[in-house]
């Protein structure tokens, strides 16, 4: 039993220490930062630009359905209403956070990526133009070989 609690351990220890497990621990805690960073652009700046054209909150557009939503007196409110504003304002939310990673993230290294390749694939060819010049003098010297034998046979 105590073999398997060490091995059970072992494992879950190799399983937490392999990189792709911590950067994707770290992916998640910046990830959270990074949203709270897009949520207050949304609710500082985008959500009162959008509301200049209407009321001041964006999350505060709203249709009525049904009746008047108005709140009673008990605090309940009279019909059906639909939030659209806070849809609206979810959707630039996700907008703004895909513009920024794709562009500041995915853009970049895409770039990086395909420079990268670039000078891999150069690389590549520079080498196999030395193999080619190479074989070539290989066979350079192979004939010069066969022809030193061919005329040494031929002088004895």
């Amino acid at each position: 039993m105590s073999n398997e609690k060490t091995s059970l351990l072992e494992g879950f220890k190799a399983f937490l220490m392999r990189g792709n497990v911590i950067d994707l621990a770290v992916a998640v805690v910046i990830g959270a930062a990074f949203t709270n960073i897009v949520n207050s652009i949304v609710k500082g700046v985008i959500n009162p630009l959008v509301g200049a054209f209407g009321t001041k909150d964006l999350e505060g557009y709203s249709s009525c359905l049904k009746g008047t939503c108005a709140k009673g007196a008990d605090g309940t409110i009279d019909g059906i209403q639909i939030m659209w504003g806070s849809v609206l304002s979810a959707v630039l939310s996700f907008l703004i956070t895909a513009a920024v990673v794709y562009f500041l993230m995915v853009l970049p290294m895409a770039k990086y990526l395909a420079m990268r390749a670039a000078k891999e694939k150069a690389k590549e060819a520079t080498e196999e133009v030395m193999e080619a010049t190479e074989i070539e003098v290989l066979k350079e010297i192979r004939d010069a070989l066969v022809a030193q034998r061919g005329s040494g046979h031929s002088n004895p």
